[in-house]
């Protein structure tokens, strides 16, 4: 669901950060999680309700506020706390990430699940794989499940996540793309974090074929491109 259109109608912070909020859920149990809460976090329970779904956690692929809540320029951006409000969910996020989330929102750490890179965490009968991808943030996370891939701001389909904000590290995230994501078959369907692109989604493989990101051949190459000025 993109922020400024299919909820969070009529918030021009929204509009303008064109952010997608995800819902995953198991139709069996009824259960769904959502990705990056932000923004009208009513909006995202009640589209959930509305399609005969319960929210039961939230997961975040990483701190930024227009990802998971907090104040960013200035503004204040509704999030995971106003979520424990109307809906007190455990909200998943990376162990290297968790500082950083409790900087941002005002949770508490009683109010996380930390996981470790490799975890599962269980929506219904569902498996979604946590894969951790530092680089953007310490603790970006990614989640990988029935053949998809909502990466966050690690990995957009053009482009990355920057890496000159605070905790960003851009050989750290060189090693996540090329080497953690490797495994992401090219058959997997790529739904990122913002809506940078004409399109919201696609393949694996025709984003490692087409994304300037994936064209240089070494770390040394790579830090040339896109690494601190």
């Amino acid at each position: 669901m993109l922020a400024g259109r299919d909820f969070a109608v009529g918030d021009p912070v929204a509009s303008q950060m064109v952010n997608f909020a995800y819902l995953i859920g198991d139709r069996t149990s009824g259960e769904c999680v959502v990705v990056d809460p932000a923004y009208a976090v009513a909006d995202l329970v009640d589209v959930a309700a509305a399609d005969g779904m319960a929210l039961t956690g939230a997961l975040v692929t990483h701190y930024h506020p227009d990802h998971c809540g907090g104040s960013m320029m200035g503004m204040r951006i509704e999030g995971a706390t106003e979520l424990m409000e109307v809906a007190p969910v455990p909200v998943h996020v990376q162990a290297d990430e968790a500082e950083w989330v409790l900087k941002v929102t005002e949770l508490s750490a009683s109010d996380l699940v930390v996981h470790d890179a490799g975890d599962t965490v269980m929506v219904g009968d569902i498996p979604i794989e946590l894969i951790h991808t530092p680089g953007h943030t310490p603790g970006s996370q990614c989640f990988f499940v029935n053949g998809c891939l909502v990466s966050g701001d690690t990995l957009f389909l053009d482009g990355c996540g920057r890496t000159d904000l605070p905790g960003g590290d851009a050989e750290a995230l060189y090693h996540s793309l090329t080497g953690t994501l490797a495994r992401v078959p090219d058959d997997a369907i790529l739904f990122p974090g913002h809506q940078y692109s004409v399109e919201s989604s696609d393949l694996m493989g025709d984003t490692r074929a087409r994304n300037v990101v994936f064209k240089p051949r070494s770390a040394e190459q790579w830090l040339m491109m896109f690494g601190p000025g």
